[in-house]
Parts: structure tokens; C-alpha cells; sequence
């Protein structure tokens, strides 16, 4: 036999068994856009959308979003334009994800809770040339306009101003809005064509969408992703769920965050219905699900807390169906997955960042699991678990060498993370893409353990770690059993200075109703710390706890860094006993 040829160190091209080249029949940049025009031909009578009186068809909305890019064309928005959306999950925010990228524009989808200050520095970093906003945010955006105006004075050049109208809204906000000179959005689209002939992207490597990372010591980092990426998270997201054809899902996840983890997409894909919601509360999950049908939602653990500990008269129970839960955005207490399973939710654990699409590993479930008690399934299923089928390297790594820990379940690394689902980069910040690309892999931040079985487990962002007496203690770790005492609802740990080990976990904890603290508070918060000691190691054990309501994002994660600044606040634990 001849040689092989040269193994490495060659540029030369990998070989194939052939030379047939790319060309327009076989070769086709990827992007989630077909997938709309696809339902509307599948299913085109079928509800795509549904919000209170309001009920669009996959046909519907298809002419509604060529309408919307139409528009958005005509007024010279397109390749190299950015349209910002500030609003709550409305359906012109999911008409948004589909017509703003059809004219070749990029979607930016703002957080609702941020404050005008955030979003004046959004839309100036961004240049965004389209503002569409709710009409109950139009004072919002008025104000976040305002600011970048009164900075750039005679070079602000104002965005096109587009306010939705919502028919479950009083309309003095709406008629305010229209009388600044805003476009209602209605009138917006009949200025556009909804049989356009809109062109999908040449290169996938073309961005479809921004989005800001809530900066909590710095400004916010603009997260650029593509159109590739895009269509392939969409269709494993749906995948790695198990979500059929024709799925009900409820928008208790909000829109702007990651774009609905890309469901916004994958429900087009799989020829679903959106039910919207503008406001979250357990009534109107129920609700969803025993009026409406709903098959599925995605939530934080604070929603499904919330969801648990509901009074009976908001709880619709038993069931009517299975009803299935995608949790992210936090790590669930294992708890938390056991009094959703007994409830007849049906719970995919995931996790992701905003830098890889959303959710991009999910703890599959093996099938010997099912015979394990509930204690110990929930226990392996609060882990991270296994990459995406999207997502092509997933590792726990030493951040220095990059070696790989040992799969032991013990030894911290930092997860990383790399393939066709990490973002393209930040915009404008060649140093942080630096940083986060550095080796060759998405740096996370997150500290994790790989277990035996190639599962990983987060323990903690890295900023989280508290160091006690030269100990790493994980405040996940340490919130999973504080969790578990009956009169908790909710807790989150945090470091506190220390004079005996410099620093110890501080829990700061909100009580299920009918826990009242009062008078007992000293007598509550030491059952809690001997509850602790039962169950974890000394040094783990809260050496402080502090009881009220936890500081939030608008997707429900604890504001970690408002409760490190109530701790030194609080000045240093004074003797502190193992």
C-alpha cells in the first residue's frame, strides 16, 4: 500500500473522495427566517399567537412580519441597522424576531426592568435606528432618549419611535405616546407590503440578534449572535425537550432574555402557539394550563417556587396533563425538582449563558433513574448534566493550563464551553472577546465539578466562591440544604467578613407565608443554622442569617451583588464559631 500522506503540521486541505464544489441547489446559509414561511404553508389556520381578545394564525403572522420588514426597508432599515425592542412578551415582540431580521436589520430586545440610565447607554452603544416600544414603556424610552439627546445635543440624530398598542392596557398611555409623534404599530405595518419578497441572509455568520448581559460593575456587554446559530439552537432546544409538533407554550420566560432561549424560533419550527403573557403570577400559569391548553413554559426556580408555595386558591390540582417545565437561569434545588415532580410537572433541567444562545447543556435523564428514590433522582438531576446536541465541546477545566479536572465530582474548574452555539462576540470589546475566547473555548465565569458519569455540576460563579479559613465553601451548595428547612421559601448565600476566618456564608432568606419571623427572629434563624449543621459540613454552615424578600433581575435571578454590598454593610461576624 502507498503512504498515507502527511498526519499533521500540513496545510494542505483534508482530502475527500471528491471535488464537487458548492453551488445555489445544494448549499444554503442556515437561518431560523424559513422556518416561518414553512408553518404558514404547514399550518396556516392553526393559533400561532394568541394574547387576551387577540388570536393571530401561522398565515397571519407571516404576512404580519413581511409587513413589519417591508416597512422597516422602506424607511432604509436593513444590513447594518439595529432595532430596539422594549417590551414585555407581546406579540409584536415575537413578529419582531422573525420581520426585523427579514429586512436584514439585527434585533436588540431590552430588559423592561432596567432603568433609563442602562437603556440610553443601550441604544447609544447599539446606534439603534428604530425604537419599538410597549406602550406602557413609552415613558422609558421617552426618557432613555432624552439623556443620550441632552449628551450628543446637536448630533442626536432621534430613531424612528414605533409604540404598540395593547388592547388589555388603559389607553391614555398609548394616546400619550401617539401625541409625542410616535407610529402605533398597526398603522406601521399597513405602510408595508405583506407579500414582500424579503431575502434571506447570504452568509449565516450574519447577525441576527443582540442582546445586553446585565452588567452589575460595569456597563452591560452587547452579545452578537448569527443567523446560523440561531437555527440550529432553535431546533435543539425544541429536540433536547422532547417538544412535539403543535405544542402550547406559555411566555412566562421572558422575550428579551435570549431571545425566549430561541423558542421565539423553534416554535415557528414546530408549528406551536405562543400564549403571551404580560405579567408572570401562578393564577395565570394555572390558568394557561387548565384554559388554554399549555403543554409547556420555561421559568426560573423563583417562578416555580413561587408556583409550589402558591395558596390553594390560585392552584389548579391535579393536572389536566403532563405539563413540561424547562428550568434555567439558576440552579434548582433538588427540593425544588422534587415538589414539581410530585405535582405532575414534568422537569428538563438546563443551563446556559446568554453568550451561548441560552440554555446550551441539559441534565438527560437516564432511564435507570426512574427507579431511584425521589431524594436521590432529585439529587442527580439538579446537576447541569451534558452539552446540546447544538453545542460541539463542553469541558471543566483548570482556567490557568486548561487541563480537564478528574471526573470526580470534587475537583472545581471552570466550565467551558465551545461549537456553533457560542455568540459571535461582543460589540465594540475586543478585550472582553480576549478574555472570554481565550485557549480556544467560551470562558463562563462559573465554577462546576465533572462527575463520574460526564455530568457536570455548577457550584458556583466564580465571584461567588467564599473562602473560610482557606476552605472554597460553594454558596450553591450551601443554599441547596438551607433550602430544604420547612419554613424556607427561598434563600441565597453569600460571603461576609469573618474576624475568625475571614470570611463565612451569610444566608439571606425569604420565609413561605405563614413562617412569621417577629418576635422569634434569633430563634428561627438559629433553628436554621442548626438545621445546617445536621446536614454539611462546620465550616459550611451559615455563621449569619438575614430574613426578607431577595433582590431579583427581571428573569429571576437573586441580585447577588446587592446582597455582597447588605453584608459589608452589616460589618464583620464577630467570634465566629465552627
Amino acid at each position: 500500500m502507498g503512504s498515507m500522506g502527511p498526519v499533521s503540521g500540513s496545510a494542505a486541505p483534508e482530502r475527500d473522495i471528491d471535488d464537487l464544489p458548492r453551488n445555489d441547489a445544494n448549499y444554503t446559509a442556515l437561518t431560523p427566517l424559513w422556518f416561518l414561511e414553512r408553518a404558514a404553508l404547514a399550518q396556516p389556520d392553526r393559533a400561532s399567537v394568541v394574547h387576551g381578545p387577540v388570536r393571530y394564525t401561522w398565515a397571519d403572522t407571516y404576512r404580519r412580519c413581511r409587513s413589519l420588514a417591508s416597512a422597516l426597508a422602506r424607511r432604509s432599515v436593513g444590513h447594518g441597522s439595529t432595532v430596539a425592542v422594549i417590551a414585555p412578551n407581546v406579540p409584536a415582540v415575537y413578529e419582531a424576531h422573525f420581520g426585523v431580521p427579514m429586512s436584514g436589520a439585527v434585533v436588540n430586545c431590552v430588559n423592561i426592568r432596567l432603568n433609563a440610565e442602562t437603556i440610553a447607554f443601550l441604544l447609544e452603544h447599539s446606534v439603534a435606528e428604530v425604537v419599538m416600544v410597549d406602550q406602557e414603556f413609552f415613558t422609558l424610552a421617552e426618557e432613555s432618549l432624552k439623556i443620550i439627546a441632552e449628551k450628543k445635543a446637536s448630533a442626536f440624530r432621534p430613531p424612528i419611535l414605533i409604540v404598540f398598542g395593547d388592547p388589555t392596557c388603559d389607553p391614555k398611555s398609548l394616546q400619550y405616546a401617539l401625541g409625542k409623534g410616535a407610529i402605533e404599530y398597526e398603522e406601521f405595518l399597513k405602510t408595508g407590503d405583506p407579500e414582500f419578497n424579503w431575502k434571506p441572509p447570504k452568509d449565516e455568520w450574519q447577525s441576527i440578534a443582540l442582546g445586553y448581559t446585565s452588567g452589575t460593575t460595569s456597563s452591560p456587554k452587547g452579545v452578537v449572535l448569527h443567523h446560523r446559530g440561531a437555527y440550529l439552537m432553535a431546533l435543539s432546544v425544541a429536540i433536547v425537550w422532547g417538544m412535539p409538533e403543535g405544542a402550547i407554550y406559555l411566555w412566562t420566560l421572558p422575550m428579551f432574555h435570549c431571545n425566549g432561549w430561541c423558542y421565539t424560533w423553534a416554535l415557528a419550527a414546530f408549528c406551536g402557539t405562543s400564549i403571551c403573557l404580560r405579567q408572570v403570577s401562578t393564577k395565570a400559569i394555572y390558568e394557561g394550563i387548565t384554559k388554554q391548553g399549555v403543554t409547556h413554559f420555561c421559568a426560573a426556580p423563583v417562578v416555580l417556587n413561587n408556583l409550589i408555595n402558591a395558596p390553594a386558591s390560585e392552584t389548579f390540582l391535579p393536572l389536566p396533563r403532563v405539563v413540561n417545565v424547562n428550568v434555567a437561569g439558576a440552579a434548582p434545588t433538588p427540593s425544588l425538582l422534587a415538589a414539581l415532580f410530585i405535582r405532575g410537572f414534568r422537569v428538563t433541567h438546563t443551563y446556559g449563558l446568554s453568550e451561548t444562545y441560552g440554555p446550551s447543556t441539559a441534565c438527560a435523564w437516564k432511564p435507570e433513574w426512574d427507579e431511584l428514590p425521589l431524594e436521590e433522582k432529585s439529587r442527580l438531576h439538579c446537576r447541569q448534566g451534558i452539552r446540546y446536541i447544538a453545542m460541539e465541546g463542553l469541558d471543566v477545566v483548570d482556567p490557568k493550563t486548561m487541563a480537564p479536572v478528574p471526573a470526580d465530582g470534587k475537583s472545581y474548574g471552570e466550565i467551558v464551553l465551545r461549537g456553533n452555539a457560542v455568540m459571535k462576540g461582543y460589540l465594540k470589546n475586543p478585550k472582553a472577546n480576549a478574555d472570554a475566547f481565550a485557549g480556544g473555548w467560551y470562558h463562563s465565569g462559573d465554577l462546576g465539578v465533572k462527575h463520574p458519569d460526564g455530568y457536570i455540576e455548577v457550584r458556583d460563579r466564580m465571584k461567588d466562591v467564599i473562602i473560610s479559613g482557606g476552605e472554597n465553601i460553594s454558596s450553591l451548595e450551601v443554599e441547596k440544604v438551607v433550602c430544604t428547612h420547612p419554613a424556607v421559601l427561598e434563600a441565597s448565600v453569600v460571603a461576609r467578613a469573618d474576624e475568625r476566618w475571614g470570611e463565612s456564608p451569610c444566608a439571606f432568606v425569604t420565609l413561605k407565608d405563614g413562617a412569621a419571623v417577629g418576635s422569634d427572629e434569633a430563634a428561627l434563624a438559629n433553628d436554621i443554622m442548626r438545621f445546617c449543621r445536621e446536614r454539611m459540613p462546620g465550616y459550611w454552615v451559615p455563621k449569619s442569617v438575614i430574613f426578607g424578600p431577595l433582590p431579583k433581575t427581571a428573569t429571576g435571578k437573586i441580585k447577588k451583588h446587592e446582597l455582597r454590598a447588605k453584608a459589608k454593610e452589616l460589618g464583620p461576624v464577630k467570634k465566629s464559631r465552627m
